[in-house]
């Protein structure tokens, strides 16, 4: 699995400490961890948890407390993003919800100790699976609610595309003018007309 880390401005500080607590974490499992930035606080480009997308199978991204990031990748198309907190809410996010993205409180909370809880959410995030159900005598309606919602949001959302050419293009040009983007994301991007969108705008 290819995890994309976004960290936005609030935040950036701490995106070497995440950065490598994941990948303690998930590489020896064998998924891949690609860094979109921020990757300083005073990087040239600035992302806010409103810019945050990538190519990628799962998105780790925060903010303060995770709430703006998690309504920021929940606005677009594909995306089900969780806000983990702790442990619990990571194995419960990717058992019964089963999503491909979860934004965290890296300023809320996070003390001493900071680095253990993530530690231990991305172990239970990545290291048992997803979509099996939780508890298991609720295995069944739960994976029944998943496909509910997938449906519900598959009938509710416009493409990718259309969602991009119809936002404010200044936006859309500083979150894609990090230093590593283009690396990034084309090298991964199975999308050949949002690639050329993008490049477009380059």
């Amino acid at each position: 699995m290819k995890i994309a880390l976004i960290m936005e401005n609030s935040q950036a500080a701490k995106s070497a400490l995440v950065e490598s607590t994941l990948r303690k974490v998930v590489e020896p499992m064998g998924h891949e961890v690609v860094n979109y930035g921020m990757y300083a606080a005073d990087d040239a480009a600035q992302l806010t948890y409103v810019q945050n997308s990538g190519a990628a199978d799962y998105v780790i991204t925060g903010c303060g407390t995770g709430e703006g990031a998690m309504l920021a990748l929940n606005s677009f198309p594909g995306v089900v993003c969780g806000h983990v907190e702790d442990p619990v809410d990571a194995y419960t996010f990717a058992h019964v919800n089963d999503g491909n993205a979860v934004a965290m409180p890296f300023a809320k909370g996070f003390g001493w100790g900071g680095e253990l809880n993530l530690e231990y959410c991305f172990e239970k995030l990545f290291g048992f699976g997803h979509g099996q159900g939780y508890p298991k005598e609720r295995v069944e309606p739960e994976q029944r609610n998943k496909k509910i919602l997938d449906g519900v949001r598959v009938a509710t959302f416009k493409p990718l595309i259309e969602c991009l050419k119809s936002i404010d293009q200044d936006l859309l040009k500083g979150a894609i003018a990090g230093e590593k983007f283009s690396e990034l994301f084309f090298a991964s991007c199975k999308d050949e007309e949002l690639a050329a969108y993008i490049k477009s705008l380059l």
